[in-house]
């Protein structure tokens, strides 16, 4: 008894000492399946925009977040294992799961900053009318579930593809990452067209 409640101590003790990302973290804000619900009944479905006047440079990346970190150091920081960083804040070394198809990274400069409702969605379902300080909010919004650090692959089948027309290849992360686009569009006041609604009620539906 006294060896294992030895051991019991050494491990509490090491636990302490894990460093920031030693586990992916969870989306921050991310609700539950009925509040998700109330959420989708609550947007507005209209026709996509144009994307007129669209480009990336509408949307400034990256926003510093704290001392030298900036926002897409942060999230790398928050969903990445054992990462370890050096005084300017970008990571040496760590690794990075992606939720949207498992691939695991070990190069910090290998891995897609996603922004879950993409830039040029964002745009066509109403932040072409938004100041541009509203849309530098959300290009670097960490308090939704916005941000998440994904494999470039993944990232770049994404593109700026609504629910409707892709999902992520992990099947075990679309009802987190349906909660997360809906909890994103709500909190942002972005529309839905009907094929994206439907999608989202139909993988909602699926959830636990």
């Amino acid at each position: 008894m006294k060896r294992l409640a030895s051991a019991i101590l050494i491990f509490c003790a090491l636990m302490l000492f894990i460093p920031i990302g030693a586990a992916n973290a969870a989306l921050p804000a991310l609700p539950s399946k009925s509040a998700s619900q109330t959420s989708l009944n609550g947007l507005t479905v209209a026709a996509k925009g144009p994307m007129t006047g669209y480009s990336r440079d509408q949307f400034p990346t990256w926003a510093t977040v704290s001392g030298t970190c900036n926002a897409r150091e942060t999230v790398l920081k928050r969903d990445g294992s054992n990462v370890v960083v050096g005084s300017d804040c970008n990571p040496t070394s760590g690794s990075w799961t992606s939720a949207y198809d498992g691939v695991t990274i070990t190069d910090s400069s290998k891995v897609d900053i996603d922004h879950m409702v993409p830039l040029a969605e964002a745009w066509r379902s109403g932040a072409a009318d938004w100041t541009k300080d509203d849309r530098t909010k959300f290009a670097n919004d960490l308090t939704r579930p916005q941000l998440l650090a994904v494999s470039a692959s993944s990232n770049r089948s994404k593109g700026d593809q609504t629910p409707a027309t892709w999902m992520p290849t992990q099947t075990s992360f679309r009802c987190d990452y349906t909660k997360a686009w809906i909890a994103v569009k709500s909190y942002w006041k972005l529309s839905v067209d009907t094929a994206e609604k439907k999608a989202l009620q139909k993988e909602l539906n699926a959830c636990a």
